[in-house]
């Protein structure tokens, strides 16, 4: 079978899932299984529901993983991180879901996420999450995200 057999979302039409629970996320083989580095997605524009009020919450995401054998497919991520708009849930869950997610699917070396949420009731929260320990002798960079400052 060839890897786009596999494969149900990348080169197809595929709207977002209705939630994160319906949403698939696919992985594809890590042609470099043999050497550890790090892969970054940047989510500047997630959003979510406030699960007490219904209204929007914004996130920039910053997921670094070092993977093993599977790499994340880009678009299965993207339509996964989509199904959250319409999602109510509390920061600390969505970005503990998020990553505990990727690492079901992948079954990385490690990985962690950053989520640097926007102030909800005048206060930011940052959520953030690992597997463990990174590898030794890994370059992982800063997240690059600064801390909330308001208009100070």
């Amino acid at each position: 079978m060839k890897l786009e057999d596999s494969l149900t979302q990348l080169g197809r039409n595929s709207p977002p899932a209705n939630s994160p629970d319906e949403a698939s996320l696919e992985r594809v083989p890590n042609p470099h299984a043999d050497t550890d580095y790090v892969a970054r997605f940047t989510a500047p524009e997630f959003t979510s529901l406030c699960p007490v009020t219904g209204q929007p919450d914004f996130a920039h995401l910053v997921i670094d993983y070092v993977p093993d054998e599977w790499l994340i497919e880009s678009k299965s991520l993207k339509l996964f991180l989509t199904s959250f708009r319409n999602h109510g849930a509390f920061h600390e869950d969505c970005t503990v879901n998020i990553g505990k997610r990727l690492v079901s699917c992948l079954q990385p070396r490690w990985l962690r996420i950053g989520g640097y949420w926007y102030p909800r009731g005048g206060i930011p929260i940052d959520v953030f999450w690992q597997t463990g320990e990174p590898p030794r002798g890994i370059w992982l960079p800063d997240p690059g995200v600064a801390p909330y400052r308001g208009r100070g």
